[in-house]
């Protein structure tokens, strides 16, 4: 299939493990790209019978006896979705040419700047009927949506057969990776998470990773990044081994879904200007270290550097939040995440689970430390998943199951390692806190005890939404569901069609009904603030030297980026609907925070 330009200037992020587990399916004949979670193959093999039982294509179980099984689940769903993608979408195309009905709403969903859309619009003002001549046209210019793979970095949890250590290439997150690099797919995989050099490197083992001699990727590389430098050492390193960075996905620290990699300090609007100004630098630098290492590999090496995107992520809202990323930092595309949970069409989402989440307001989207991996996670309160697990907590049975193992990173009890959210973990902590009770104030004891049990089993809570939507039975202990959105969830509370939300994104409607929802940088910069006074709240008496500086280096850097949309937003014309200047308030109360002087 001839792959032509998107069509759209935004993108579906990766949401949890299941949200959008098969989002390609439900929006890519649209030619709307989607990213689809690649940890969880019990999860991708139970999508793999529903739908080709759904769709009466062929199904053969790849049982946990299957030599790489893993791997071969995920080669398996990602062909099968490939294939239903192009079958919907052949039938979609032929729907536009022979139904004005469906070709107005599609042309309803269109960015109003589109060269498509001018396209289309100019062949039927031209005269032309439907049939032929909207099929040459689409022919020409319109492809699906990307099936585009994520894979955290930080979820390779080494694997055993019985007691013998299964070398690297057999590692959770090495297997999901040969399992796209084995897919007929062409698209790319998203790294996120921060760097992996033993992940990284693996992907030498793959010619598809590599450009051929008209300097033609088979599969392209995107790394998550919440600045420039993690963008810059990534991409040396991976330039190095002939590894081109197609794109760079820059997400808000903390104005996100799931896991949030807070910087230091560090806001959005300084890190994409730095990214615009240094852009043609960070392609030219990597293209001289790839055509190096091409050479040295025997390789086609490109003649000038391949193609480079910068797109963004976290928080936007609106449509004019939307054009002024586009705008004013040049990027690509924009990432539309939380709001799409609202969108059955779009997202794999139980019935309850959206309802709770479009009654979620300000107060009950928050960031946890529910998360095993120790790093601060955004959810929401009132899941199922918290109830089940107060429940148990209550009936003095702390902890899960464990039954997935994807988090099992902790070391510290089992060479194999164990989940901080796993009965079994739980269960030897609270006895050594038990020990020292009597040491603690209650205050203190209660405290520990919660550190904890907070911990939620991610692996289930993240995949179960599906199952349960598509009524697929559960087995083993009830876990109830996790889900991920970013604080932007808030100012979003209905469901609604993919057709409204898609309008909504290009300003040709509105879904929303907070006139007073914070402008995004705003939004961002308060969310920073909070951050860093709670640290210093909960963490000064016992602050280190280290700590101390790294507190002032975040205060100064808030202040930097305060001080740079005040210069912005004086000098462009688009103030995205703020009335007033928040940023003289902001930075006042930024400079309230005492922060200790190291001795």
């Amino acid at each position: 299939m001839t792959t032509t330009p998107s069509i759209h200037t935004f993108h579906i992020p990766v949401m949890g493990l299941s949200f959008t587990i098969d989002s390609p399916i439900r929006v890519a004949q649209y030619g709307i790209s989607s990213v689809v979670s690649i940890v969880d193959d019990e999860l991708i093999e139970k999508m793999s019978a529903f739908y080709s039982q759904k769709f009466s294509l062929p199904y053969q179980e790849i049982t946990k006896k299957f030599h790489d099984y893993r791997a071969e689940r995920i080669k398996s769903y990602l062909n099968l979705m490939d294939r239903i993608v192009g079958e919907k979408f052949e039938a979609f195309k032929l729907e536009l040419s022979e139904s004005r009905l469906a070709l107005d709403r599609f042309l309803g969903m269109l960015p109003n700047q589109s060269d498509f859309k001018k396209g289309l619009l100019e062949l039927l003002e031209n005269g032309n009927q439907l049939g032929q001549s909207v099929r040459d046209f689409l022919e020409r210019h319109f492809s699906p949506g990307a099936i585009d793979v994520n894979i955290m970095t930080k979820v390779d949890r080494d694997t055993y057969d019985k007691n013998e250590l299964l070398p690297p290439a057999f590692s959770d997150a090495h297997t999901a990776l040969r399992g796209f690099a084995m897919s007929r797919l062409q698209s790319s995989v998203v790294f996120s998470a921060g760097m992996n050099p033993r992940l990284y490197s693996y992907m030498e083992s793959f010619g598809c990773f590599f450009p051929d001699a008209e300097g033609r990727l088979e599969k392209k590389i995107v790394l998550k990044v919440s600045d420039y430098r993690s963008a810059l050492i990534q991409g040396i390193f991976l330039a190095k081994k002939g590894l081109w960075v197609s794109e760079y996905r820059i997400e808000s620290g903390l104005n996100c879904g799931g896991h949030a990699f807070a910087t230091e300090g560090l806001l959005l609007g300084p890190i994409l200007e730095e990214f615009r100004l240094k852009r043609n630098e960070l392609a030219v630098g990597a293209h001289v270290l790839l055509s190096k290492a091409l050479e040295q590999k025997g390789l086609p090496v490109p003649a000038q550097p391949l193609p480079l995107k910068i797109t963004v992520q976290g928080g936007v809202g609106t449509a004019a939040e939307h054009d002024f990323l586009l705008q004013q930092y040049g990027a690509d595309a924009v990432g539309w995440g939380s709001p799409f949970l609202l969108v059955s069409e779009a997202t794999s989402v139980d019935g309850e689970t959206r309802k709770l989440l479009a009654a979620a307001g300000e107060k009950d989207l928050y960031l946890s430390r529910i998360s095993p991996l120790g790093v601060p996670f955004n959810t929401v309160r009132g899941t199922t998943n918290e109830r089940l697990k107060q429940h148990r907590i209550d009936l003095g049975r702390p902890g899960s199951s464990c039954p997935k193992k994807y988090l099992a990173l902790d070391k510290t009890l089992d060479e194999k390692g164990l989940c901080t959210a796993s009965r079994k973990y739980q269960e030897h902590q609270l006895a050594l806190v038990e020990h020292e009770k009597d040491g603690l104030s209650a205050e203190a004891y209660k405290k520990k005890r919660s550190d904890i049990t907070e911990k939620a089993c991610l692996c289930v809570g993240l995949a179960n939404a599906s199952y349960l939507e598509q009524g697929i039975t559960v087995k083993g202990e009830a876990q109830g569901v996790v889900v991920c959105p970013g604080p932007n969830m808030a100012y979003f509370d209905r469901e609604v069609s993919l057709y409204d939300m898609v309008r909504h994104i290009y300003g040709n409607g509105s879904v929303m009904g907070f006139p007073d929802r914070p402008n995004l940088f705003v939004k961002e910069a308060r969310l920073y603030i909070d951050y860093l006074k709670k640290e210093v709240l909960q963490n000064g008496a016992a602050a280190t030297a280290g700590q101390l500086k790294k507190w002032a280096t975040f205060q100064k850097n808030l202040l930097g980026g305060i001080a740079y949309y005040k210069e912005l937003f004086e000098s462009v014309s688009v103030v995205l609907g703020m009335d007033a200047d928040p940023w003289s308030v902001l930075q006042e109360e930024i400079e309230r925070i005492e922060i200790g002087i190291p001795c």
